[in-house]
């Protein structure tokens, strides 16, 4: 069977596991394993507050060197105090023993609930099946053990051709709720058989993540534990991708496909969600009063369940956008659903009610801001806001 996701790239091996930290015997333990020592990078977290696991990560991925990432769901190993060091200490310990590596080789992720340790023998366990099981087609079982409440695995890859060599990047993702650009509930792991300079790969890790996981909103939160890791093991035999050029930018392009298909899951999966919302921001005077409207409209809990409910509100997309803090001439705005135009020059136009009811009814809803102020556009995903998010959150911990 063909690897997907993560293992689509050349000598990676990934499994998922139960290991019993889901009271529900799901998956809850993921390994993914490259066959030699691979560059990597990641960005993690802006909030303060971090997970000990998600500390581990950061500490050591200035190496530039991992073989190895193991994943648990369902505790977050974050706010237990030094215990926590010292347990993502002992599993990447336990991975190392393991996979043959030194520990710090070994970037953790831990996903679930805060304030509660991890329970080390059922690590151990978890982590000894898992490389037991290790496979080029454990993909889709890793993607399924870093779920929390997403309700489906997230996976994407992309195979191009540099020269005589062909470039693959897999990928694999999780989060559904506490989502919000600058890293949210997300985990993602990115792998690829490129042959690229940490420096390099760092460079197109952060371009890309400002046009896909730092443009999704599910709730406006944001996590502890959240991050996304990039390794690139060379097994592709490209020449080195050490610089700027056409290698660079293919690369980039490739990376950034893997990574607007994974943010778009994770956006579609928002908890309780129904529907995708891609808002658009055209004619924007600068980068920042584009990004400020963005966040607002895709934040407000008016515009989301006027979405939600299939109802073409669009004054509530230019009032969040009056409020995001950014300065314009709300007399020089339009706004669009779908094809439909329902606000020109910051006034109401009439429109079809029924046309705009089945736009809003698609599984997929565009929302088009233009602001007729400059030559700035951006864009973010976000869902709608049902009942269901309500139900889910009220009662995660229990």
């Amino acid at each position: 069977m063909a690897g997907t996701g993560v293992t689509a790239p050349r000598g990676f091996k990934a499994a998922g596991v139960s290991c019993g930290i889901k009271k529900n015997g799901e998956k809850d333990f993921a390994l993914v394993v490259s066959d030699v020592p691979a560059t990597c990078a990641g960005i993690f977290t802006k909030n303060v507050v971090k997970g000990h696991s998600l500390k581990w990560t950061k500490n050591v991925i200035g190496r530039g060197t991992a073989r190895a990432v193991a994943i648990n769901s369902g505790c977050a190993n974050a706010c237990v105090g030094e215990a926590g060091d010292r347990d993502a200490s002992e599993m990447a310990g336990i991975v190392a023993r393991l996979v043959g590596c030194a520990a710090e080789d070994v970037l953790l992720g831990s996903t679930g609930v805060i304030g509660y340790r991890l329970d080390m023998e059922k690590i151990r366990n978890g982590a000894e099946e898992a490389f037991r099981n290790l496979s080029p087609a454990g993909g889709s079982d890793a993607a399924r053990a870093i779920m929390t409440t997403d309700t489906f695995p997230k996976e994407a890859s992309i195979s191009y051709e540099e020269g005589s060599h062909t470039i693959t990047i897999g990928g694999m993702a999780k989060g559904s709720g506490m989502i919000h650009p600058n890293m949210a509930t997300m985990i993602s792991v990115i792998t690829t058989d490129a042959c690229i300079s940490r420096d390099m790969l760092d460079k197109a890790l952060r371009s890309v993540a400002d046009e896909s996981f730092n443009r999704i909103s599910v709730d406006g939160d944001t996590s502890v534990c959240d991050k996304v890791l990039v390794l690139a093991n060379g097994l592709a035999g490209n020449p080195v991708i050490d610089s700027d050029g056409p290698a660079y930018d293919a690369f980039r392009a490739a990376l950034r496909e893997v990574a607007v298909k994974l943010a778009k899951m994770l956006a579609s999966d928002g908890e309780g969600a129904t529907k995708l919302i891609e808002i658009n921001v055209k004619h924007a005077p600068d980068r920042e009063t584009a990004h400020l409207i963005l966040n607002a409209v895709a934040k407000s809990p008016l515009v989301k369940t006027a979405i939600g409910g299939c109802d073409a509100n669009w004054g509530r997309i230019i009032t969040a956008a009056g409020y995001s803090g950014a300065s314009f001439d709300p007399d020089r705005v339009d706004i669009s659903l779908g094809d439909i135009p329902v606000c020109r020059g910051g006034c109401a136009v009439p429109f079809d009610e029924k046309a705009a009811l089945e736009v809003l009814k698609a599984r997929e809803v565009v929302i088009t801001i233009d602001m007729n102020q400059g030559t700035v556009s951006d864009r973010i995903w976000t869902c709608d806001l049902t009942c269901e998010y309500i139900r889910i959150n009220g009662s995660y911990r229990t």
